[in-house]
């Protein structure tokens, strides 16, 4: 078939795509019409159904207008199949699209000259809007092809051709030029822990994202209520990544940084001089340790003001009530309750004694009450066992030198336990605080007893509603159909508020249990952050994506095994990810000087590219950096010439930022939104994780090795993130690891 049948064959799919999109519209908006419901239960039934569905289907349908079809299969048995991103049909039902996370599209992917799985020929077809632009032939099996399609063969490598394009500021779609490597991994099993290894440009990133848009098709039932949780390094690769899983097709996704993972807490400092003895394990005993710490007992018998009567408290019944307390097992504030309610009895019998008037056992609730809303009973049971919030409790830790010492004397060293108290009332939150927060959530508690009866009465009164929905859904002959579980059903013909997605509720919820949890960049998680994210994911069904050859954070991973056998031994696994088809083969050179320098047991992936130009080096005196980076940047601007020719990022170390962005005011810093839509990004190195460049300007590179610990694994990533050119700029003697460069 020749370029204009594939563009007819592509105009029939677009016409169903109108259609299906004007069914839907319509039939929406005529049961949006019809007002309140009315009628009978199983009439309010149906019109709830039908707008969810239409609702639901018209979103996706909305989503997926760019690229509806992008390549064509044809197999020994003469079928031919299309492939895109969602199944269409037409008024025969006849399928036309099939849908790229379908059994039947997975050859597309999978087969390879030595393993073709049944297909003759492999076509991608490229589109630009509606219009079809090309046409890519892979033949595995030439003697089976027509001498029609022999002589319409053509076409460049449809991967090539892909990542030789210019990029546009955002993740690249990769759904129709997925590798064989990749596949395995978007395909790989729901259960348990499946970690991508893969050094740079080998597309870990957008094989994990297209695995959750797979998983969430393969798996609906089982993650549709749960949802599926991405965590990502930074807000920068967030926005670079938010495009990706709508225009496959799902929308149902939360995306967060460790940072914002903690409800209510919004954390983007990532400079913490603490922050490797705050992600250390050590520090959930310390932690603990703290918690008991705040559960008092004077070291005699206490006088309690009642509103005006001094009742005695005596330590013993103190002693007494905490130790009964602690012995629930339960969170802090949890078991608070059992110790406020022993010592308001306590002090309703000494009051009684005080008083000299008799005390009957049914009276004390009475009593009890009574004390507890007068302000000195309160203020003294409340300083032997507080209510605490995580924040106040941590915050406490840190300004309290003797608090710590008490908590931490025999499990962090005495520098240690400075760095902690070194910065006292800090003006926000740090990212590495955000874990430990966490755990004192844990530790804490919170008491909701009143809640808990209140949803145990809501639960009984669910179960019948679902009991009753069952029925109807049977009688209705609704459920064979498998639209809707009787729960669902029920929920909708409650009067609850604004109905919320699952993502919405998800975000909300500390305590939620996601179905699948994605974590980019994982090498940079400490074990106090991957105890956090263990938490949302009780069933471990997780995709590690990273790069322990990347790792930035003097807290992260040197090895898989050492990151997830604490809370995963015997439930993972590992897919390597061996071919870069990003980062040329010129700069990859390069790249391997400075990997060996660092980890020399890791090997580099190989690149399948070549751009025809080496990268250079630019250097000078002292003091002749900034003026050096801003003409290199500009040069590239230059040669660039427009937003179509590419985009640029200048990386420097964190302390050059400032002045760098002064002498280059048109280059974007990279904590602003706009970084990604700009001709230029100014970023720092953890910016820069995961994203991708057409050229790349870096600034200082003896700067970026010295910042931090681990600043020879910082120029690995720093390096690797340009896709066509990259220009070091230096002053002073260049690190050794670069010397290879060419000089300018």
């Amino acid at each position: 078939m020749s370029l204009a049948d594939e563009q007819a064959y592509v105009s029939v799919l677009y016409g169903l795509l109108d259609i299906a999109r004007a069914r839907s519209e319509n039939a929406l908006a005529g049961i949006n019409s019809l007002g309140a419901p009315g009628g009978t239960h199983q009439a309010r039934l149906e019109r709830d159904i039908s707008a969810s569905e239409q609702a639901t289907r018209l979103a996706q349908l909305n989503g997926i207008e760019r690229g509806l079809c992008f390549g064509r299969t044809d197999d020994e048995g003469g079928a031919t199949l299309y492939i895109g991103r969602i199944g269409l049909r037409d008024d025969d039902y006849e399928l036309k699209l099939i849908d790229w996370r379908a059994p039947a599209a997975r050859p597309f992917y999978a087969a390879t000259p030595g393993s073709p799985t049944g297909l003759v020929r492999r076509r991608h077809i490229y589109t630009r809007g509606r219009t079809v632009t090309g046409i890519d032939d892979e033949v595995f099996d030439l003697d089976k092809l027509s001498p029609t399609d022999k002589a319409g063969l053509s076409g460049e490598a449809a991967l090539i051709a892909a990542v030789s394009s210019a990029r546009t500021g955002r993740m690249a779609d990769v759904v129709a030029t997925i590798q064989a490597e990749q596949d395995r991994v978007i395909r790989s099993g729901l259960p348990g822990i499946l970690v991508v290894q893969g050094g740079p440009g080998t597309g870990k990133t957008v094989a994990a994202l297209h695995r959750a848009a797979y998983l969430l098709y393969t798996h609906r039932r089982a993650l549709e209520r749960k949802g599926v949780l991405v965590v990502g390094p930074n807000p920068t690769f967030l926005r670079y990544i938010s495009q990706v899983l709508p225009s496959l097709g799902e929308t149902d996704v939360v995306l967060r940084t460790l940072g914002d993972l903690y409800p209510g807490v919004t954390a983007t400092e990532t400079a913490d001089p603490a922050a490797v003895i705050k992600g250390d394990v050590r520090m959930v005993e310390v932690l603990r340790r703290a918690v008991r710490n705040l559960q008092r007992v004077p070291k005699a018998d206490i006088t309690v003001n009642a509103d005006g009567v001094p009742i005695p408290l005596r330590r013993e019944a103190i002693l007494r009530a905490r130790d009964r307390a602690r012995g629930l097992g339960r969170p802090h504030n949890v078991a608070r309750k059992l110790f406020v309610t022993e010592l308001l009895a306590e002090l309703a019998r000494a009051e009684a004694r005080v008083l000299d008037r008799p005390l009957e056992e049914a009276d004390i609730p009475d009593t009890r009450a009574r004390l507890w809303d007068a302000p000195g009973v309160f203020a003294t049971v409340d300083s032997l066992w507080p209510q605490l919030t995580p924040q106040r409790a941590l915050a406490g830790l840190y300004s309290d030198r003797d608090a710590l010492q008490a908590a931490a004397a025999s499990v962090l060293s005495s520098p240690e336990r400075a760095l902690l108290t070194a910065h006292v009332n800090p003006p926000a939150w740090t990212v590495a605080d955000v874990p430990l927060l966490d755990e004192l959530a844990e530790l804490l508690g919170f008491d909701n007893s009143e809640q808990r009866a209140a949803r145990r009465a809501l639960r009984r009164e669910q179960e019948l509603e679902a009991k009753y929905a069952a029925e109807v859904l049977q009688i209705t002959g609704i459920a064979d159909l498998g639209m809707v579980d009787a729960e669902t059903l029920a929920s909708w013909n409650r009067d609850t508020g604004p109905i919320l997605t699952t993502a919405e509720r998800a975000e909300a919820d500390r305590t939620w249990a996601y179905g699948h949890v994605i974590i980019d960049e994982a090498q940079e998680l400490s074990a106090m952050a991957w105890r956090m994210v263990a938490r949302r994911v009780p069933s471990r069904s997780m995709t590690v994506v990273g790069d322990v050859a990347q790792t930035g954070s003097p807290a992260g991973a040197r090895s898989w095994k050492s990151v997830l056998d604490p809370f995963a031994r015997g439930r993972w696994r590992e897919e390597r990810l061996t071919v870069n088809y990003r980062t040329p083969a010129e700069i990859m050179v390069v790249a391997a000087d400075v990997l060996a320098s660092v980890d020399p047991g890791e090997r580099p992936p190989e690149s399948v590219r070549s751009e025809g130009v080496a990268p250079r080096a630019i250097g000078g005196p002292a003091g002749s950096l900034i003026g050096s980076v801003a003409a290199a940047a500009r040069a590239d601007l230059a040669e660039i010439g427009g937003p179509d020719g590419g985009r640029l990022a200048v990386i420097a170390p964190d302390a050059r930022i400032a002045e760098v962005g002064a002498a280059l005011p048109e280059a974007i810093p990279g904590d602003r939104p706009e970084s990604l839509e700009s001709p230029a990004a100014l970023l720092t190195v953890t910016q820069a994780k995961g994203l991708e460049f057409d050229r790349v300007v870096l600034a200082d590179p003896a700067g970026i090795v010295a910042q931090s610990a681990n600043g020879g694994h910082d120029l690995y990533v720093a390096i690797t993130r340009a896709t066509h050119r990259l220009t070091v700029v230096h002053e002073g003697d260049i690190p050794a690891p670069l010397r290879s460069l060419d000089p300018a």
